[in-house]
C-alpha cells in the first residue's frame, strides 16, 4: 500500500492533471514522511474565526501546508492539504514580515490558499 501511495505521491510531484490520489493518503504521506518546518498553533490563532492550526512540511525539497480549517466557527475542524507552496510565501505567512498587522487568516488567503493540492 505504501508503494501505491509513494508512486501516486511522485506522479503528482510531476504536475499530472489528473486526480490521483486520496487527500488524506496525501496528508498521511507528507505528515509521516516529510519535515516538520514550522507551525502556527492553536494559542496563535485563538483569534482566527475559521484556522485552529496551521503547519508546513518539506518533502523532496517542496513544501506542504496542512491546515486545520474550523467549520462553521465550531471548534471541529478538518484537515487541509496545500501543495508545493514557495518557500517565500510560507514565510510570508508565517512570519508576517510584509503585512505586520494583517492576521493570519487573511495572510493564509493571500500566501497559501491558491495552492490547494489537486487530490480527490
Amino acid at each position: 500500500m505504501k508503494k501505491l501511495i509513494l508512486l501516486s505521491f511522485l506522479a503528482f510531484s510531476f504536475n499530472l492533471t489528473a486526480q490521483e490520489v486520496a487527500c488524506e493518503d496525501l496528508l498521511e504521506y507528507v505528515v509521516d514522511e516529510g519535515y516538520n518546518k514550522a507551525s502556527v498553533n492553536s494559542y496563535s490563532l485563538i483569534n482566527s474565526e475559521w484556522l485552529r492550526s496551521v503547519k508546513a512540511y518539506d518533502l523532496q525539497g517542496k513544501t506542504f501546508v496542512v491546515a486545520e480549517i474550523k467549520k462553521n466557527n465550531s471548534y471541529l475542524a478538518k484537515k487541509y492539504i496545500f501543495c508545493g507552496v514557495p518557500s517565500s510565501n510560507w514565510n510570508a505567512f508565517y512570519s508576517g514580515l510584509y503585512d505586520l498587522r494583517t492576521p493570519y487568516g487573511e495572510r493564509f488567503h493571500k500566501y497559501i490558499m491558491d495552492y490547494e493540492c489537486n487530490c480527490y
